[in-house]
């Protein structure tokens, strides 16, 4: 019984340390806190899941000044979180809609056509959602 017990103990381990955690952040508001919990959130993640971990930070709406090169005041420690495997992405709608180019958004960023179907489509492969706030 107790080798049972050990066996199957050893297998959960073993699929624990095999999955991807996959988490899709969705970030609409231009309110700096809730910018600043963001990161903290992401942070804290890393601190449990340093390894098989995916994050991706989809921004539009009020928010798109915070990956803006001229606007931003957090382009350090986004590009830091980007070394650390964490993507950030820009809605193309939104930067149309407020006359931004691409080549105004942060290098170490990338633009996806629409951060909504950005956010519905990470939801259907089986990404974890979380909306961002200030907590």
């Amino acid at each position: 019984m107790a080798i049972l017990f050990l066996a199957s103990s050893f297998l959960v381990q073993a699929q624990n340390a095999k999955t991807i955690h996959q988490i899709v952040i969705q970030l609409n508001t231009a309110d700096t806190s809730a910018w600043s919990s963001t990161i903290g959130n992401i942070k804290n993640i890393q601190k449990i899941w340093s390894t098989n971990l995916q994050i991706e930070v989809v921004v539009h709406g009020k928010a798109i000044d915070f990956l803006v090169k001229d606007k931003t005041h957090l382009a350090k420690e986004i590009e830091s979180l980007t070394k650390g495997g964490i993507q950030f992405s820009a809605c193309e709608n939104t930067m149309r809609k407020h006359g931004i180019d691409k080549s105004a958004i942060l290098s170490f960023a990338q633009t996806v056509p629409s951060g909504v179907v950005e956010v519905i489509s990470k939801q259907e492969q089986g990404w974890s959602y979380l909306k961002a706030g200030v907590n």
